[in-house]
């Protein structure tokens, strides 16, 4: 419900805009192409993402009730973190997308340089408070003792990519500015079918439980950081003035 009701107020939001800026209703079909184009690069990258979170639910469920509980309150810190990590990225889009559209591909590569180091320093920081918290954070999800004990098997590999994750969330938002959807997307996709889904199978077959799991969380970011990493050092992405196809 909670849900449901933040998009609504959204899309209320949202026709209250288009209608006191007195936006144009008439659709421009060339733009809706182009961002169907880059709609369908960044769903294709969003089923990648599902493609490593859903087995690796089923994997701790298999494991015991205390490992998918544990599993669940690690991940969702996970997400919590990601969606914090990523008003950089956002930034870094909006930021990087006025500066190419501008056909200032200098200054974009300087956006790129500037939020990558801002993106690093605060993974430390958020690695370094997370690490801090482990023995006291846990107690405020749960009090079975079955469940604390699964817990820093994910929790400690959770904490130590944080840092991996500014970087790779920072320069996802600038790649999306410069609208590479299509490199994320073999990007993700690499880095799920390569990375995570192996130790996730793994973790199954030899029994290796919430290490194994985050273990393939912890090659899955790792595998996006050098894509990513080394997109950004190259000119490819800078592309001015242009629309991706």
């Amino acid at each position: 419900m909670a849900n449901v009701v933040a998009q609504v107020v959204s899309a209320a939001l949202f026709a209250r805009a288009l209608l006191v800026e007195r936006a144009p209703l008439r659709p421009r079909w060339p733009v809706m192409r182009q961002q169907l184009r880059l709609g369908k690069d960044l769903l294709l990258r969003s089923l990648a993402f599902q493609l490593c979170f859903v087995p690796a639910a089923a994997v701790a469920a298999r494991t015991s009730a205390a490992a998918a509980a544990a599993h669940q309150v690690v991940l969702q810190l996970w997400f919590f973190l990601a969606l914090v990590l990523d008003s950089l990225a956002i930034a870094a889009q909006s930021l990087v997308g006025a500066a190419l559209g501008a056909g200032d591909a200098r200054g974009a590569r300087r956006v790129a340089r500037q939020v990558t180091r801002y993106g690093l320093y605060f993974g430390i920081v958020l690695g370094a408070v997370f690490a801090v918290a482990q023995p006291v954070l846990p107690h405020a999800f749960t009090t079975d003792a079955a469940v604390l004990a699964q817990i820093p098997y994910a929790w400690w590999i959770f904490a130590a990519i944080q840092p991996v994750a500014g970087v790779v969330f920072a320069l996802d938002g600038v790649l999306l500015g410069a609208g590479d959807a299509a490199f994320l997307r073999t990007a993700t996709a690499v880095a799920a079918l390569g990375g995570f889904l192996p130790l996730i199978g793994a973790a199954l077959l030899f029994g290796w439980g919430l290490l194994g799991i985050w273990s393939g969380m912890a090659v899955f970011m790792l595998v996006r950081l050098a894509f990513v990493a080394l997109r950004a050092r190259g000119d490819r992405w800078a592309v001015t003035g242009a629309v991706r196809g």
